[in-house]
């Protein structure tokens, strides 16, 4: 029998899950995070999920910090404040950096974590099996996400190497993890492809969606600029087609002239993405109507969602597309690509296109630059049905799937 949402039977076997899975000691990998937040660098989608993670776990579970493959876990205390820098509490880099020294030259590593479940939510330092292997030495069950195969479904889109090193990562996950969450069916499915292909038993795994991060939710704000803009978030990288988005701004210069509307780009110059870089930097008829925002607080972010005409998400391959669900969540029209994750994750509430379709793109733009067209309205009176995914709903999958696992 299923217990309905919202029924006492519902919030007892809630609080009965609860209530096993805090009956573990629970490991966060924090060393993505940290490693940012030294350097100043603003949350990516997956920062933001495993920020997401402390919030929801820090209060009970220990800091593990990694290097090379090599870890250690913090005592409850130094975890504790190592956690509060990560929500915003006061810093240094100096202060950091000593930290991350300390946890190394300490006997921390030592102490009991026997039995233990780590939650490993970035890629980063899966690649070293020496990472899991001397976890499961202390019968550490190891809990990995899985955000994407994109590095080796896509090469073409990454930095040389980056495939390799990412076969290994999911490789050595497939191996020893004694679970693996995916953040939708299409990663999953990605995943039990390369089990298939590599001959590797599926471990245990379960698909979580990924709610929107905390720019949702704010007050109303003023709009930043006064002419009609468009929004596209996320690294400038080949995979997500900034230089596709140019040319079409481009011929939107040319067809209209001093009316067509602004395009924000929000997020950092990243890898694969000299053509994108050239036009930015040396394209005259796009200066004025390109505005590049590479350290947008989350202020004003919620500010640029907030006003704009649109969102615009023209990648070639996404594992989920948070920029999509922050949008819609805050009722927000999205034009995308017609990619099936998007479907899975938004149904039929954004406009799809091809994202080779240079005219459907312009088409769909000047549709959306007027607020009050019967096109964009339509998808606002969808966006009011769609449900959007919460971080309740994510852990309640997750907390019960760490409760259950072998």
């Amino acid at each position: 029998m299923v217990a309905p949402k919202g029924s006492a039977l519902h919030h007892a076997l809630r609080l009965t899950w609860y209530n096993n899975v805090s009956k573990r000691n629970l490991l966060l990998d924090v060393t993505r995070l940290l490693e940012r937040l030294h350097n100043g660098l603003m949350p990516t989608g997956i920062d933001r999920v495993s920020l997401a993670y402390v919030q929801h776990y820090g209060v009970r579970a220990r800091a593990v910090l990694s290097f090379r493959g090599h870890w250690t876990v913090l005592k409850q205390t130094d975890s504790e404040r190592l956690f509060g820098w990560l929500n915003g509490a006061s810093h240094t880099r100096s202060l950091i950096r000593r930290t991350f020294a300390q946890a190394f030259f300490s006997s921390w590593q030592a102490t009991n974590i026997e039995n233990s479940v780590l939650l490993h939510t970035s890629h980063s330092g899966m690649e070293y099996s020496r990472y899991t292997q001397s976890f499961l030495r202390k019968a550490v069950r190891p809990v990995f996400m899985v955000h994407d195969l994109i590095p080796m479904t896509h090469p073409e889109y990454c930095r040389p190497g980056i495939a390799e090193q990412h076969r290994r990562r999911i490789h050595f996950a497939l191996q020893h993890a004694s679970g693996l969450i995916a953040n939708s069916e299409a990663t999953l499915e990605s995943l039990a492809a390369e089990s298939r292909r590599a001959d590797i038993p599926m471990p245990q795994n379960v698909v979580a969606r990924l709610a929107p991060a905390k720019i949702v939710g704010r007050p109303d704000t003023a709009s930043p600029i006064s002419a009609p803009f468009f929004v596209v978030l996320g690294t400038i990288e080949a995979r997500k087609n900034h230089w596709f988005l140019l040319h079409v701004w481009r011929s939107l210069v040319e067809q209209l002239g001093e009316k067509t509307p602004r395009l924000i780009i929000v997020g950092r110059r990243g890898w694969e993405c000299e053509n994108a870089i050239d036009m930015l930097e040396r394209c005259d008829k796009l200066r004025g109507y390109i505005v590049e925002e590479s350290q947008c607080s989350d202020e004003r972010l919620f500010s640029y969602l907030q006003h704009a005409r649109a969102l615009l998400f023209p990648s070639f391959a996404e594992g989920y597309g948070m920029p999509l669900v922050e949008a819609l969540a805050q009722r927000v029209p999205v034009i995308a690509s017609d990619l099936s994750v998007f479907r899975e994750i938004a149904n039929q509430t954004p406009s799809y296109l091809d994202p080779l379709d240079g005219p459907g793109w312009i088409a769909a733009i000047k549709r959306y630059m007027d607020a009050d067209d019967p096109v964009r309205n339509a998808q606002i009176n969808r966006i009011e049905k769609y449900q959007v995914p919460t971080w309740a709903e994510h852990f309640e999958i997750v907390d019960r799937f760490i409760e259950e696992l072998d």
